[in-house]
């Protein structure tokens, strides 16, 4: 069993993480889901009210209301599966609890990448649209994102992946994440990567 956790500012490659899980066979958990979930439940839109609905989940609920839901869909997933990839977390409350849960078992990976680079790709995605300026409303999620946090949890990742690179050069760090964390789970030895994710030291 390894659950490999991903954390990161909107726009930094998360989505493109996820992707390769699910090429490599890893089912991915999406944090977002729980909070979209609850947004449709709750009668609102979740393209407008999915930042609120986060917030009040955690107001009503404690900080680690979201990663609690979450817990049994991974639970649920490795029963037929080695590796769950869980994508999208927020804050050091959330972190402590998967590592309450999983332990060692239980890698986070924090993708990070300039502000600039980020409003890029978000604009070339068509997000955030109708802001006057490219980075205002980006700049306003990522106000959002940080008051849940999640300075904190990328502070205390176990790899840190700087996706500046090519798509490509990402999708195969990645990928060399997700198999090390595959191979743990099976308890063979990792593939070593030419070239080696950066590891947050202490």
């Amino acid at each position: 069993m390894h659950v490999i956790g991903t954390v990161g500012l909107p726009g930094s490659g998360k989505g493109e993480a996820a992707t390769v899980a699910r090429e490599e066979g890893i089912p991915v958990v999406t944090m977002g889901d729980v909070v979209r979930q609850e947004t449709a439940d709750r009668g609102l839109d979740p393209t407008k009210d999915h930042g609120s609905v986060a917030q009040a989940l955690r107001d009503e609920h404690g900080p680690a209301a979201i990663a609690e839901r979450s817990l049994p869909m991974i639970e649920d997933r490795l029963e037929n599966h080695d590796a769950v990839l869980v994508d999208g977390l927020r804050s050091a409350v959330e972190l402590e609890a998967f590592e309450e849960r999983f332990g060692e078992d239980f890698t986070l990976v924090s993708i990070e990448a300039p502000f600039e680079v980020r409003a890029e790709r978000i604009d070339a995605r068509g997000r955030d649209a109708g802001a006057d300026d490219g980075g205002e409303d980006l700049a306003a999620r990522d106000e959002r994102e940080r008051g849940f946090g999640m300075d904190d949890a990328m502070a205390r990742a176990d790899v840190v992946v700087e996706n500046t690179d090519s798509l490509e050069a990402f999708h195969d760090r990645i990928r060399a994440i997700i198999r090390e964390g595959a191979a743990a789970a099976d308890g063979g030895d990792p593939a070593v990567d030419d070239e080696p994710t950066e590891a947050r030291q202490p």
